[in-house]
C-alpha cells in the first residue's frame, strides 16, 4: 500500500517529473536548490481563469477585480515564483486560496500565503488533517491552515463568474474538492483525476476509497461538456473525452477486482490477474499496476460509502 503522504511522496512526484529529489533526509535549504530549476508555466484558459505547471499539484487561478483566487498552491519554495507567474497574467496578488485537499504537494504554501493574509478555505476533513499531520509530515503552522471550512461546499460570486466549490466523499482522500467555474465552462479536479502520468493514488490512509474516486469521476462527467477544460491535480489539461476513459479504467478494475473478491482471491492472485495492465504503460509512473490494484482491493474491503457518493 503506497504510504501516506509526506516530503517523500513529494519527492517521487518530483520524480516523475524528471526533478529527483530525497527531500527527507535534506535541509530546507538544499530543498529549495532543489526546485531552483523548476519553472512556473502560465496558461489561460478563459477570461479570468489560468492554469500554473510547475512541480506538485496543477494550480487553478481565478483573478479580475475582485481579486485572485488560488486553487492549490504546490510546494512552499515555489510560492515567489508562483506569485511572479500570477503576476505575468496580469492579476493582482492572491487574496483567497482554495486547498482541493491536505497533501503536501498542493498545500505547502499555505503558510507563506497564509503570512500575507490571503484567505484559505477548505473542506472540514483538510483542516483536520493539516493539524494533526502523520508519522512524516508535522503538523502545520496556523498559519498554514484554512479558516474558512465547508462540510458539502459553497459558492463564490468573483470576478464576473460564479465559482462552485464541491466536496467528493471518500475517494482520492476523505477531503477532497472539485472546483467549477460555471461560466469559463472549467473545473480543477485536484488528485481526483490524474490524467496521463500514472495510475490513481488513492490514499487509504486518509479516508480515500476507489468506489468514491469512481462516482467523483461520475458526478464531474454529469457537470461537464465537449468543450469543457478540465485541470487534473497532475498531468496535463484534459477534456471530458480523457475523463470518460479515465471512469472507464477504474469502473473496469474495480469490477474485476470485485469479482474476484467475490470468488475468494488472494490480494496477491488478483495482482497476478494483472486488471490493470493496459493502463499501467508509464514506467516513470508513481502509482503502478499492483500498488493500484491493491489500494482497489483494501477499498472494496471497507464499508461502502455509497450512501454518501449520492450526496
Amino acid at each position: 500500500m503506497p504510504k501516506p503522504i509526506s516530503r517523500t511522496f513529494a519527492a517521487l512526484l518530483l520524480a516523475t517529473s524528471s526533478l529527483a529529489f530525497s527531500a527527507c533526509s535534506e535541509s530546507n535549504a538544499q530543498e529549495a536548490d532543489r526546485f531552483a530549476a523548476v519553472e512556473i508555466k502560465a496558461v489561460p484558459l478563459a477570461d479570468g481563469v489560468a492554469v500554473l505547471f510547475g512541480a506538485g499539484g496543477n494550480i487553478g487561478v481565478s483573478y479580475g477585480p475582485d481579486g485572485t483566487v488560488l486553487i492549490d498552491d504546490q510546494f512552499a519554495p515555489l510560492t515567489d515564483k508562483i506569485k511572479a507567474a500570477v503576476k505575468g497574467l496580469g492579476a493582482g496578488p492572491v487574496k483567497y486560496l482554495i486547498n482541493t485537499h491536505w497533501h503536501y504537494d498542493h498545500t505547502g504554501g499555505n503558510e507563506n500565503l497564509g503570512q500575507t493574509g490571503v484567505l484559505i478555505m477548505a473542506q472540514d476533513h483538510v483542516r483536520d488533517r493539516l493539524i494533526k499531520g502523520n508519522d512524516t509530515v508535522p503538523p502545520a503552522s496556523p498559519e498554514a491552515l484554512p479558516v474558512i471550512t465547508y462540510h458539502d461546499g459553497l459558492k463564490l460570486h468573483l470576478n464576473g463568474d460564479e465559482i462552485h466549490v464541491q466536496h467528493m466523499k471518500h475517494a482520492h482522500t476523505d477531503g477532497d474538492s472539485i472546483v467549477f467555474w460555471k461560466k469559463a465552462n472549467v473545473v480543477h479536479m485536484g488528485d481526483l483525476f490524474f490524467n496521463k502520468v500514472t495510475l490513481p493514488f488513492i490514499d487509504l490512509s486518509s479516508g480515500g476509497n476507489a468506489r468514491g474516486i469512481l462516482a467523483a469521476a461520475d458526478k464531474v462527467l454529469a457537470m461537464v461538456d465537449d468543450n469543457t477544460k478540465i485541470i487534473p491535480g497532475h498531468g496535463p489539461m484534459a477534456t471530458k473525452a480523457d475523463l470518460i476513459a479515465y471512469r472507464d479504467m477504474m469502473k473496469t478494475v474495480i469490477a474485476a477486482v470485485e469479482k474476484a473478491q467475490g470468488e475468494g482471491k488472494s490480494l496477491q492472485e488478483v495482482q497476478a490477474m494483472k486488471p490493470a495492465a493496459q493502463w499501467d504503460v508509464n514506467p516513470d509512473a508513481f502509482i503502478k499496476g499492483d500498488a493500484f490494484v491493491e489500494a482497489v482491493y483494501k477499498s472494496l474491503e471497507k464499508p461502502d460509502h455509497a450512501e454518501d457518493h449520492k450526496h
